[in-house]
């Protein structure tokens, strides 16, 4: 039974298909539904890119919905028990943004809606978010080594900033994984997702990805003081997404690049299948674009959203802080290096 299961999970590992869609270059969030996918861009500089993208099964595009006014750098994306999608638009390349946002998009809605929020200690690059059994959002830094861990400090406010609070820290463990980025590929965290019955939790980096079980759904409490099960996400070219299947078995991951391949990891020893998760509403015809090409109208709303200038799994091992201060600096050359790609 067991030798079934293995040969079973084997057959089921590589690649689901193959994003073709010109304007999904540069995806950095994913969620999976019992139809498709979502996906988003990150910081991209053309208004076609910018957009919430949704996928059919052969990650064919079915349509794309528009943001009310220009996002920052959109770096995750998850999808909550209740139906709601949230984007996280809280990359920060240059530690310089004020304040970083969530856009919400509520079962039913016709368009995403803005909340800003604000660390507590100056600006950090990001780019995972996790959703609470409660709903709330968590959001991981990029730091090397140590990666912050923020909850919110009061209520989303629509048109007002929320504080977030610092509520630990999170080192993933140290593995040798081949990746592009070698050594600082395997400290930073690029990419996050909550199981469809929120019992487990995922945080990735280029090389690996990092399983939590979340007992009594403290989601805080499991990346801060559990002991991740890894999965190794190999030689991805520059993986930032992570994804549940939706029936919470197995992993999804794809990279930023030109006609990226999205890829099914088998978790090992999985549980017994999720249900399905709620899957989001239906979006009305007039915030949607079918086609892949389409460009966006001449009367989009001026860029002024997100407001820019702002401020364990097991124990690590010793020698990642000896060499804390080299990753830092290796890290800043892997963002020199994407920001220059980008340009």
């Amino acid at each position: 039974m067991l030798l079934a299961s293995m040969l079973a999970a084997a057959v089921a590992a590589g690649p689901v298909c193959q994003v073709d869609d010109k304007r999904l270059d540069e995806i950095s969030g994913l969620v999976a539904t019992s139809d498709g996918y979502v996906v988003v861009n990150d910081s991209a500089d053309e208004a076609s890119h910018r957009k919430i993208f949704y996928l059919k099964r052969d990650c064919s595009t079915r349509k794309a919905v528009s943001y009310p006014s220009r996002p920052r750098d959109t770096e995750d994306l998850q999808l909550g028990r209740d139906g709601t999608l949230w984007v996280a638009d809280i990359g920060d390349n240059g530690d310089n943004r004020e304040t970083i946002g969530l856009w919400r998009l509520a079962p039913g809605a016709s368009k995403p809606k803005l909340f800003r929020l604000a660390y507590p200690d100056g600006a950090h690059d990001a780019e995972a978010l996790l959703i609470g059994a409660d709903g709330s959002p968590v959001v991981v830094t990029k730091t090397p080594g140590a990666a912050g861990v923020y909850v919110l400090a009061g209520a989303l406010r629509a048109g007002g900033t929320t504080p977030l609070r610092a509520a630990g820290t999170v080192t993933v463990p140290m593995t040798t994984t081949s990746n592009p980025f070698s050594f600082p590929g395997r400290m930073v965290i690029t990419g996050a997702a909550t199981s469809p019955d929120g019992s487990r939790v995922v945080l990735r980096t280029y090389a690996d990805a990092f399983e939590y079980d979340v007992p009594g759904g403290d989601v805080v409490k499991a990346i801060t003081t559990g002991t991740p099960r890894q999965v190794a996400l190999p030689d991805e070219p520059q993986g930032e997404s992570v994804a549940y299947t939706p029936d919470g078995t197995a992993l999804l991951t794809i990279s930023e690049g030109s006609k990226p391949t999205l890829f099914r990891h088998p978790l090992p020893n999985p549980p017994s299948p999720s249900p399905s998760p709620i899957e989001p509403s239906p979006i009305e015809p007039s915030q949607v674009e079918p086609s892949a090409g389409q460009q966006p109208s001449a009367g989009q709303q001026p860029p002024a959203v997100v407001t820019a200038a702002e401020p364990e799994t097991g124990r690590p091992p010793i020698l990642l802080f000896l060499l804390a201060g080299i990753a830092v600096l290796l890290a800043a050359a892997v963002l020199l290096r994407r920001r220059t790609r980008r340009r």
